[in-house]
């Protein structure tokens, strides 16, 4: 595979006057680990915020961070480990959120719908912001090798740029 030497610039390389161009909504794709700690919702909301204005996804902000806060502050809360992923992707012409914390998924059924019981009722904000996007959301056990809980919600972009009484996209 041959790589143009140009086009592979370090940004301490590059040249200082080429403008910013920012990606295209289609292109986000982002993951990313925090601790499980109280600091770690504002660094996802800061991070999220970054993301979406370098995609020109600025309009769907408001709801998303909510979203992004809601879900990690829900994981450091109620994991039993030290760290919590996010993932944001935006797919179909939704942005999609997804945290999985450590928490282990309870072999008792009733322990377990409690544990699920506990998060929806912890998420309320959550469903109310996603409601008014007109998305969805959800709670499961992760698909990964350790095991843990997912977290999820699908934010359509029309109805999140219309959250706060903004135009349809």
């Amino acid at each position: 595979m041959h790589l143009d030497v140009v086009s592979c610039l370090s940004p301490v390389s590059a040249k200082g006057d080429v403008p910013f161009v920012a990606s295209r909504p289609e292109d986000l794709c982002y993951s990313f680990t925090l601790p499980a700690a109280p600091r770690s919702p504002g660094v996802a909301r800061a991070t999220t915020r970054t993301v979406l204005r370098a995609h020109r996804l600025d309009d769907v902000a408001e709801p998303v961070v909510q979203v992004v806060s809601e879900l990690t502050t829900c994981a450091y809360r109620l994991s039993l480990t030290k760290e919590m992923y996010v993932s944001l992707r935006y797919r179909d012409a939704a942005l999609r959120v997804t945290v999985y914390d450590g928490h282990p998924r309870h072999t008792h059924a009733r322990l377990g719908a409690l544990c699920v019981l506990n998060r929806r009722a912890t998420l309320r904000l959550l469903d109310e912001v996603v409601r008014a996007c007109r998305g969805d959301w959800g709670i499961g056990g992760a698909r990964e090798p350790g095991g843990g809980t997912r977290m999820w919600a699908v934010l359509p972009r029309a109805g999140a740029v219309g959250y706060l009484g903004g135009g349809e996209v």
